[in-house]
């Protein structure tokens, strides 16, 4: 323990963390998530040094003298061993399981009553954001990359001015509600240390309060397209104010109202109706 404790003690922020980009305290989930990280990186290498340990000693201890032929005596069954290596796996992966369903619950639990819903909209190669509560919506457009027929660098058309950017109050329980317009996408803030696919036809939500002002980055987390990794996104945590005043703005700007579902691609999902099937509703009346 004592041997333990001092080689804990030299390690740094982030290998304490497991090597995590999330700062302690980013938002009310990633401490959860370190946390649920690092005790099993930390039980598994427990595991793997015990494993070693006594595969070597095997090696070592009953190797082939020299002088000694033939076979050694060899043993079919050991009830007690077998018996061990059958229930201590079953141990970790019941354990492993009852934390990770834990905390997943308390991560996936929606909120009562959010301060504020986002309704977040992905496309080829780039995010809607409405702002629910005050009725107010960012487009974003993101430039795609310089073909390389073009002789320019492949990153050179990213301009980080024009990247998409989600603005959050701190210490808000915020709902973040998940559409896709076209194709499967993945919403990822990195720092978050939490992601969910986005999928057609379907919603999917996130529920988090940010606690650490700041800017993160977010990027699409499903291969998506051509331009997938040029479908990013920035998110800055702000002061209840500086929201209130961005968000302002955008209705001084004329930004008002709702992305919604009528900008979607798809016109055949389940549950809608093909413009041909229309147009013969049509002529039969």
């Amino acid at each position: 323990m004592v041997s333990m404790g001092l080689l804990l003690a030299g390690c740094s922020q982030q290998q304490m963390q497991g090597f995590l980009p999330a700062e302690p305290g980013t938002t009310n989930n990633t401490d959860k998530v370190t946390g649920l990280w690092v005790t099993s990186w930390i039980v598994l290498l427990a595991v793997g040094i015990i494993t070693w340990g006594l595969t070597i000693w095997a090696v070592v201890v009953f190797r082939r003298r020299r002088g000694q032929t033939g076979l050694p005596v060899q043993l079919r069954y050991n009830m007690p061993i077998e018996i061990f290596y059958t229930v201590v796996p079953l141990i970790l992966v019941l354990g492993f399981f009852a934390f990770t369903a834990k905390d997943q619950a308390d991560i996936e639990q929606p909120y009562a009553a959010p301060d504020e819903v986002i309704s977040v909209y992905g496309k080829q190669w780039a995010w809607d954001f409405n702002y629910v509560n005050q009725n107010v919506y960012t487009a974003g457009v993101q430039a795609q990359s310089a073909p390389a027929s073009a002789g320019g660098d492949a990153n050179s058309a990213l301009v980080e001015s024009e990247i998409p950017t989600l603005y959050l109050p701190v210490d808000k329980k915020i709902t973040i509600e998940l559409h896709a317009r076209d194709v499967i996408h993945s919403f990822w803030v990195i720092d978050f240390l939490y992601k969910k696919d986005m999928i057609p036809g379907k919603t999917n939500y996130m529920y988090v309060t940010p606690e650490r002002i700041g800017t993160f980055s977010g990027k699409c987390a499903e291969l998506c397209g051509e331009y997938h990794s040029d479908m990013l996104f920035n998110v800055k945590v702000v002061s209840q104010a500086d929201y209130d005043a961005y968000t302002k703005s955008l209705a001084d700007q004329g930004f008002t109202g709702q992305l919604g579902d009528d900008y979607n691609r798809n016109t055949n999902l389940p549950g809608t109706v093909s413009p041909l099937a229309e147009s013969e509703s049509g002529a039969s009346k």
